[in-house]
């Protein structure tokens, strides 16, 4: 089995620290095989917030692949978003920003959608797709094949459409001909499931979105949330689910509120 934790939009510099010692117990009691943040990692990219994430994944004491998310580029710094946008980021939490994690079971490939230029919209370019493209028809018999972007692929409600990732029609008809099965994102606070495509033609896998994990930013009444994936293989035919998990604050831990199958 499979096993992926995804966080996402953790804004260290506004988390609220009881739900980040929750979502590292769940951590350690799930052992997975992969955590992955989608973006939005600190507030403001400044060092004391990336310091404060630097030590949340030194405890996790797992694999982690991460990903920018707009708010991990200085805001107000314009010298240093004009000149070394990453330079706090890199510091903290490596000098690769498209990653790539890989177990016999699993391929997970990073994609960096932050554009310095633009103040929270996300782009990806024709070169990122085919990069992409390109590493999913590499994956090994078996694998599930995961690509991890801050910025959404597919909206629940209208009012997020223009939250959307520029490029992704293009993306997602490469990337779904490659074999991509699951696309996780952050961005927008708001977790859910669906397919990755609104066109029924183009078959590209899931969305799977993420709520914003220990952050006081959270949307509306959607509490802190996490993101439970699993992948079993049952015979020839695999078994995937999304389970969603909800920090509860009666009990200052997180727990499963709704599971989706996608795959199986």
């Amino acid at each position: 089995m499979t096993r992926i934790l995804q966080l996402s939009d953790t804004h260290f510099g506004t988390e609220r620290q009881p739900v980040v010692e929750a979502a590292l117990d769940l951590a350690r009691a799930l052992a997975p095989d992969l955590v992955v943040i989608s973006g939005d990692i600190t507030q403001r990219a400044r060092r004391g917030q990336f310091a404060a994430a630097r030590k949340f994944i030194e405890r996790l004491s797992l694999p982690v692949l991460a990903v920018p998310g707009n708010h991990d580029i200085p805001l107000f710094n314009l010298f240093a978003r004009a000149l070394n946008p990453y330079g706090n980021y890199k510091r903290a939490l490596g000098a690769v920003l498209e990653p790539i994690y890989e177990t016999p079971g699993l391929l997970a490939i990073g994609v960096n959608t932050t554009r310095p230029r633009r103040r929270k919209d996300g782009e990806i370019s024709d070169a990122q797709i085919a990069r992409v493209a390109q590493r999913l028809r590499q994956a090994r018999p078996g694998q599930l094949r995961v690509v991890v972007a801050h910025h959404p692929v597919r909206a629940k409600v209208e009012s997020d459409r223009f939250n959307l990732l520029i490029g992704r029609e293009r993306a997602l008809s490469a990337w779904g001909q490659a074999g991509v099965d699951l696309i996780l994102g952050g961005h927008i606070h708001l977790p859910y499931v669906l397919p990755a495509s609104a066109n029924p033609a183009v078959a590209a896998g899931w969305a799977v979105q993420a709520g914003t994990t220990c952050s006081r930013r959270v949307r509306g009444n959607i509490p802190n949330s996490v993101n439970v994936i699993t992948c079993e293989a049952d015979g020839d035919t695999r078994v995937c689910h999304v389970e969603r998990w909800d920090y509860a604050a009666a009990t200052h831990a997180f727990a499963p509120v709704d599971k989706t199958l996608v795959a199986g």
